[in-house]
C-alpha cells in the first residue's frame, strides 16, 4: 500500500496533477483515503490531495495566503487546503509589503537586477518588483530571510507557478499579513 501511495505522490508531483487521472471525479486518492480528505506531510511540506480543474477556464478561484507571523504560505481552491509551505519574507529594513494582489507577470527563471543576479526560479510577482520565487537558501526557509519577496524551496515553487499557470492570474488571490 505505501509503494503504491509513493508511487501516486510522485506522480502528483511531477505531473502537476494535470493528468486524466488527477481530472475531476473519483481519484486514486479517494480510493486510497476515502474521502480525499488526508493530509500528507513530505519533508516540512504539508499536502493535501486534491482534484485540480478539468480546465484552465475553470471558473474556480485559487487562494495564496501568506502568513509573515509564522512564515507559513497556505494555498487553497476556495474548497480545500491544497498545499502548506514554509517561506521566507523580508527581513528587517527589507519588508515584505501586505495586502491583497494578484500576480502581474510570471517568469519560469527570472535573475534579479537589483541583487547581483541572483536567481528566482518560478517567480510569481505580484506587486511592483516584489515575487514569490523559488531559492536556494532552504535552510532559512521559516524563518524570516529575504528581501522582502517571498522564498519558497525550488520544488515548491515548481508546484505553486504549476498551480498559477493553471487556475491563471486573473483567477489568483496573492494575500499577504501578519
Amino acid at each position: 500500500m505505501f509503494a503504491m501511495f509513493k508511487s501516486v505522490v510522485v506522480a502528483a508531483l511531477v505531473f502537476g496533477l494535470s493528468s486524466p487521472a488527477f481530472a475531476a471525479g473519483p481519484s486514486l486518492f479517494d480510493d486510497l483515503f476515502g474521502d480525499g480528505g488526508s493530509q500528507v506531510t513530505i519533508g516540512r511540506t504539508h499536502v493535501r490531495p486534491f482534484a485540480a480543474p478539468a480546465s484552465k477556464t475553470s471558473a474556480g478561484r485559487l487562494s495564496i495566503t501568506i502568513d509573515i507571523s509564522t512564515q507559513e504560505m497556505t494555498v487553497a481552491d476556495g474548497w480545500h487546503t491544497l498545499y502548506s509551505f514554509d517561506v521566507s519574507t523580508g527581513r528587517k529594513g527589507h519588508a515584505t509589503p501586505t495586502g491583497k494582489f494578484h500576480p502581474v507577470r510570471m517568469h519560469e527563471m527570472w535573475y534579479s537586477s537589483k541583487y547581483e543576479n541572483a536567481p528566482m526560479p518560478y517567480s510569481i510577482f505580484f506587486h511592483g518588483g516584489y515575487a514569490i520565487h523559488g531559492t536556494t537558501d532552504v535552510k532559512h526557509l521559516g524563518q524570516v530571510a529575504s528581501h522582502g519577496c517571498v522564498r519558497l524551496h525550488p520544488d515548491n515553487a515548481r508546484a505553486l507557478y504549476a498551480l498559477v499557470k493553471q487556475y491563471g492570474m486573473q483567477n489568483t488571490d496573492v494575500i499577504l499579513r501578519g
